[in-house]
């Protein structure tokens, strides 16, 4: 079982995780503070002039911190290990662990249940890290983020001590279970039944692409409740332990790249849940599902930066050592505006997430922007992918140069989580909504 391999990998955890300050949630860590002064690339840390009430463009000392240990890690210990779980797709079992040692997993649980109790924003910093190394492994770490988010927004504090703090205490795995064969985008579309008998719940069903959904301790499940009602009553949202009888997880999918994420189909055949894992209200399910995307899109996002920065750096090195025409081929304009492109597309897709996380942390409506940021991003880490493996060429297209993996990587960004077109309805939908009301679309 995953549960017993990752407490035996974490044995120890204790003397390795670095300190976090309940005031400040900050991470103090001497391995921080080395690596900054050793290894870690110069980071953009001047404060600038901001209108009244608009997130800064300085971190904190603390997050400044949380950044250099995620981007350590990432260097260190996820970039080593990104081929081999590529070719095998490997479940990151030991990076998960490591991760969690370190304090990078689970960052938004709240302190009353063991966790951090951390904001989007700060989450965001440690996934473009994390998936700068390989956007794969960090899939399927931010798996638990998104099947966490509904228990945090709507679970009964004793659904959230039993299932939050559980992740504190050891480096588990949750999923979230709401995309069906026949409902991806149309989430609305949804045919897995939930019957009530008594205080149980029958839940019979069939959900696909659930990542981590094999190694998960718990799942969140969104099911048809009434199938007479409209799509923002006729659901309900459950918490549903892996290991209750009835639950089948199929084969592993063979995907076009971050294949460790590990997706699986799963089955629920007459699998009994009690009525007290009634995510909020029944019915309630829909906007509950929905509502997490608010806070797990900005991370998707984020990793999509991670990406999109990592093409831009492998680009730009390789474009000072390959020489043509007797001079290195970022020299010549046409590979150079390219470098330029890329650098313009990884800084606004960071602004835009940063704006939704804050936003988000700011407990104020990110929705708009939220899918501003997933849509940008996404398409700016498959541009540079593509544009780094042109830029390398011949040796672009052989998966001995590291720019193949990240064009196969990308790809999944503008599917998972609400495709680039989703995003754009929202996006449309909220513009012509403020247009409308007479407001500015600023």
């Amino acid at each position: 079982m995953l549960a017993a391999a990752l407490r035996q990998a974490a044995a120890g955890r204790s003397a390795l995780r670095p300190t976090w300050t309940s005031q400040t949630h900050g991470l103090v860590s001497l391995q921080a503070r080395t690596f900054a002064n050793t290894r870690a690339p110069a980071l953009a840390h001047a404060a600038t002039a901001e209108p009244a009430g608009a997130p800064g463009f300085a971190l904190t000392d603390e997050q400044y911190e949380m950044q250099l240990l995620a981007r350590k890690f990432a260097l260190d210990e996820v970039i080593p290990k990104a081929a081999h779980h590529d070719e095998t797709g490997e479940f990151p079992v030991d990076l998960i662990s490591k991760a969690w040692e370190l304090g990078l997993v689970n960052l938004h649980i709240p302190e009353a249940y063991g966790g951090l109790g951390l904001g989007v924003f700060d989450s965001a910093l440690v996934s473009e890290e994390i998936a700068y190394g390989c956007s794969g492994v960090q899939t399927a770490i931010e798996a638990n983020g998104l099947a966490q988010a509904p228990l945090i927004i709507a679970g009964s504090d004793a659904l959230k001590r039993k299932y939050l703090t559980r992740m504190t205490e050891a480096p588990l795995m949750c999923s979230y279970c709401v995309t069906e064969p026949g409902a991806g985008s149309d989430v609305a579309g949804i045919q897995t039944r939930a019957e009530r008998k008594g205080d149980t719940w029958v839940l019979n069903g069939s959900k696909s692409w659930i990542t981590g959904s094999k190694y998960a301790n718990w799942f969140f499940v969104l099911a048809k409740t009434d199938p007479k009602a409209r799509a923002g009553s006729a659901f309900t949202g459950f918490i549903v332990d892996a290991d209750t009888p009835g639950i089948t997880v199929g084969k592993k999918e063979r995907n076009m790249g971050q294949r460790c994420s590990a997706t699986h189909g799963v089955t629920f055949d007459n699998v009994e849940v009690p009525h007290a894992n009634v995510l909020g209200e029944v019915g309630k399910g829909f906007k509950i599902a929905m509502g997490a995307f608010d806070t797990t899109r900005p991370l998707v996002a984020s990793a999509a930066v991670g990406l999109g920065r990592r093409a831009l750096e492998e680009a730009a090195k390789y474009s000072l050592e390959r020489k043509t025409m007797g001079t290195a081929i970022a020299n010549h304009q046409a590979i150079a505006f390219m470098l330029a492109d890329m650098a313009m597309g990884v800084e606004a897709a960071r602004g835009l997430v940063w704006k939704a996380a804050w936003l988000r942390d700011q407990g104020k409506p990110n929705t708009y922007y939220a899918a501003m940021a997933k849509a940008l991003a996404s398409e700016v880490a498959n541009k540079n992918a593509a544009d780094a493996v042109q830029i390398f060429g011949g040796n672009g297209y052989n998966s001995e140069y590291p720019v193949e993996k990240l064009m196969r990587d990308a790809k999944i960004f503008m599917i998972y989580e609400g495709t680039s077109q989703i995003q754009r309805l929202i996006i449309s939908r909220s513009l012509l909504d403020q247009i409308r009301a007479g407001a500015s679309a600023l």
